[in-house]
């Protein structure tokens, strides 16, 4: 899945006929404040961030004035939310809410649903899973069939089902078609409306919402300008850019995963290049390496039985990070030739690290073709200089002596690097 921001879900809300509060994007305290004086009343002042808890963060401020919202709009670009760096903030203006409720559609992929779910509360601005967990007569929901699609007559009874006011049922079931609407033009995974408020002057508003789109539908959709399709809480790294554009958007053969899970390497700590095949036995690995307390660069999957070029691509990405040790753990024992893996790695491993003796490699690899993979590491990389340990099945439940190897091995590996300084 990829995130948009919350101006450009607003932006699609608003072409499909829902009402948004009147805003703009600012980059500087500067254009906030002008934007703030267009818009001529209190403001509120939105951190355009990919992810929740903007305001417990500092991420959302309130403004009287223009000069005011200059502040707050400085004040909130130069927060952190989540570690997120914020780079623009959206200035709308506030509204006066006298209620607000929650809307979303989620394509729910359990095998006995399969399908798209909208969910209704009549208690908003808040999480919905809280909301159920304690009042749950006060959501409801409906199944959305995938070809027939979401009649407005069905919200029209959801909505007298929930005993919302008959006053309020039209402008709101109106304002959930639309959404649903979006929902289906833009190939959304999950759309949701939290809260879509109702005002004093007896108006609906989308005064939140949060937009992922479907990453295979991205190339239909240029106009969001999004370079790599996942479901990321921040903007995508040079790394992450060119691995994506490289490696894995026009080869479909097999998985080349690549994120990196570090941008900032300054200080001195210690950096594992990680890479996994399959998701259950990666994450193990990973958590190991984790409980050990290794930092981990990247997370890295060749899952899917890619060629050994892809593969070869992945960890030439690894490599191009400040790391000081390789861990592979690949357990896949159902559909993986693994001896491709083994060439690529070989290969990679004799030009990385010719000049880099006494290096910690560490790989974990079984599935098809293990004992051939395994045999053709041993004789591919004999020669090296280098500190490798591998490990075939056996070790597959034995996350923990992988990282309590790589621990070790590390910390061989620094101090021989000490004692030469």
């Amino acid at each position: 899945m990829a995130r948009i921001y919350e101006h450009q879900g607003k932006q699609l809300l608003a072409g499909a006929g829902l009402r948004v509060p009147r805003g703009e994007v600012a980059t500087t305290p500067e254009q906030a404040k002008e934007i703030a004086r267009r818009i001529g009343k209190r403001v509120v002042i939105k951190a355009q961030v990919w992810t929740t808890g903007r305001f417990k963060a500092g991420g959302i401020k309130f403004a009287d004035t223009p000069e005011e919202a200059c502040v707050r709009a400085r004040q909130v670009l130069e927060t952190n939310i989540k570690g997120l760096p914020v780079t623009k903030v959206l200035v709308e203006e506030l509204l006066k809410v006298a209620h607000e409720y929650y809307v979303g559609i989620v394509v729910n992929s359990s095998v006995n649903i399969k399908a798209p779910v909208l969910v209704f509360s009549t208690e908003g601005g808040t999480g919905i899973e809280e909301v159920a967990a304690r009042n749950p007569e006060r959501v409801g929901k409906l199944l959305i069939d995938a070809i027939d699609g979401l009649d407005i007559g069905r919200v029209r009874d959801l909505l007298t089902r929930m005993k919302v006011e008959e006053e309020r049922r039209e402008e709101l079931a109106n304002a959930i078609w639309g959404l649903y609407r979006v929902f289906r033009d833009y190939d959304a995974r999950s759309i949701e409306m939290n809260p879509l408020v109702w005002t004093d002057d007896g108006q609906a508003y989308a005064a939140d919402c949060h937009v992922t789109l479907d990453d295979g539908s991205i190339f239909r959709h240029p106009e969001f300008g999004i370079e790599v399709p996942r479901d990321m809480e921040r903007e995508p790294t040079k790394l992450e850019k060119l691995a994506w554009t490289h490696i894995e958007e026009s080869d479909y053969r097999g998985t080349g995963y690549f994120a990196q899970m570090v941008t900032d390497y300054r200080g001195d700590k210690v950096y594992v290049g990680f890479h996994g095949i399959g998701g259950g036995g990666s994450m193990l690995g990973a958590a190991a390496l984790i409980n050990k307390g290794l930092k981990i660069a990247n997370y890295a999957d060749t899952s899917g039985d890619p060629p050994a070029s892809k593969v070869y691509k992945v960890v030439k990405a690894i490599f191009s990070q400040p790391i000081s040790a390789y861990v592979m753990t690949g357990a896949c024992l159902a559909n993986q030739e693994q001896w491709y893996h083994a060439f690529a790695l070989v290969k990679v491993l004799r030009e990385e690290l010719r000049d880099r003796p006494g290096f910690p490699v560490l790989i974990l690899i079984a599935g098809n073709r293990e004992k051939e993979a395994i045999q053709i590491l041993k004789d591919g990389l004999k020669d090296m200089d280098i500190r490798l340990e591998i490990y075939g099945r056996e070790y597959i439940y034995r996350s923990d002596y992988i990282g309590e190897r790589a621990e070790k091995l590390i910390a061989e590996y620094l101090n021989e690097e000490r004692g030469a300084e």
